[in-house]
């Protein structure tokens, strides 16, 4: 579904949430999703979302944020979330 979206000249801002989890812990590879964030439109905006970012995303990127928790819902014994967590 991604890459679809990313392939798409109409769509101007896409949101990867938590990829980089999804990097970190080897669901994808990191070559085919920087070549997919490459080839995307040229005035389409990607966000990328999650800890532990890859030192490659991290390069490719124009903006980096690094945001620290202060408290989570976790800590308190609330369990994930649909629509929040995942």
């Amino acid at each position: 579904m991604a890459r679809e979206l990313l392939a798409d000249e109409s769509i101007g801002l896409v949101v990867l949430d938590e990829l980089n989890i999804a990097l970190k812990y080897g669901y994808l590879e990191l070559e085919p999703v920087l070549a997919d964030i490459e080839s995307r439109p040229m005035l389409q905006h990607v966000v990328v979302t999650g800890r532990g970012a890859p030192p490659g995303l991290i390069e490719a990127a124009d903006t980096v944020t690094e945001m620290n928790l202060v408290k989570h819902a976790f800590k308190a014994g609330v369990k994930a979330q649909k629509g929040v967590e995942f």
